[in-house]
C-alpha cells in the first residue's frame, strides 16, 4: 500500500496565544524543534521526543503537532498497531492506529485537542484507512485534571468525534477489563467491504471460543 501524506495546517487562538496545528510533519523538522518538558504522559520528554522522529521515519507513520512558535507543545502520532496486540493480527495495510495524543496542561481545554484530530483527518488519504484508538483509563491524567474516570472518558469521546471517531464494541481482554475502556474508530469512505469485515473480526475474536 502507497501511503500518501499531504501536509495541512491551521493556526488556533488560544487564551495563552495562538499555535500551529500542522501535519503529518517530517523526522527532520520534528528533530529540530524544541519539544516541551511537560509533555510526559508516555515517557520522559526526551526519549519521546526521539520516538516521534522515528515513527515519522516509517512508512505509514504521521505526526501531527501543536507548536508554540519553535516548540512543540502537543501531538499525535498514527502508526501501524503494536505486534504484540490483537489489532495487528489480521496484517492490515489499512488499518491504523492513533497511538498517542497528549497536549500540555496549559493548552488542554482550549480546543487544541480536537484541532488535532481535525488537521489529522484534513488529509484525504485518511479515507483509504480504517483509524483506530484504544482508551485505556490508566493512560489518563485523572490527578492533573481532578476528573474523575467517567468524565474522562467523555472528554476523551467528544475529542475522538472530532476526528470522526467513534465507539466500537469488541471482546479484546485489556479494553474489557475495566468499563472506562473503550475502542474508537473512523472507517475511510473508500475502505472495501472485505476490510470491514476483517476488522470486525479482529473486534470480536473470542465469540467461537464457548
Amino acid at each position: 500500500m502507497i501511503h500518501n501524506k499531504k501536509y495541512n495546517a491551521t493556526e488556533l487562538e488560544t487564551k495563552h496565544g495562538t499555535v500551529t496545528i500542522e501535519g503529518p510533519i517530517s523526522s527532520d523538522i520534528i528533530a529540530e524543534l524544541e519539544f516541551h518538558e511537560d509533555l510526559v504522559s508516555f515517557r520522559a520528554p526526551a526519549q519521546q521526543h526521539k520516538a516521534l522522529i522515528e515513527i515519522a521515519k516509517l512508512p505509514e507513520g504521521r505526526i501531527i503537532i501543536v507548536r508554540d512558535e519553535n516548540i512543540i507543545v502537543g501531538y499525535c502520532t498514527f502508526l501501524y498497531p503494536d505486534p504484540l496486540e490483537r489489532w495487528s493480527q489480521g496484517n492490515m495495510k489499512n488499518l491504523i492506529e492513533l497511538g498517542a495524543i497528549e497536549v500540555i496542561p496549559k493548552f488542554r481545554g482550549t480546543g487544541v485537542g480536537k484541532t488535532l484530530l481535525r488537521v489529522s483527518m484534513m488529509d484525504d488519504a485518511m479515507e483509504d484507512y480504517i483509524t483506530i484508538t484504544t482508551e485505556y483509563y490508566w493512560h489518563w491524567d485523572l490527578k492533573g485534571t481532578g476528573l474523575n474516570v467517567w468524565e474522562y472518558r467523555k472528554v476523551m469521546e467528544k475529542m475522538m468525534q472530532a476526528g470522526g471517531l467513534e465507539y466500537f464494541a469488541t471482546d479484546d481482554p485489556e479494553i474489557s477489563s475495566h468499563p472506562a475502556n473503550c475502542l474508537m474508530a473512523k472507517i475511510g469512505s473508500r475502505v472495501d467491504n472485505e476490510s470491514i469485515q476483517q476488522f470486525d473480526q479482529l473486534r470480536f475474536m473470542n465469540r467461537f471460543m464457548y
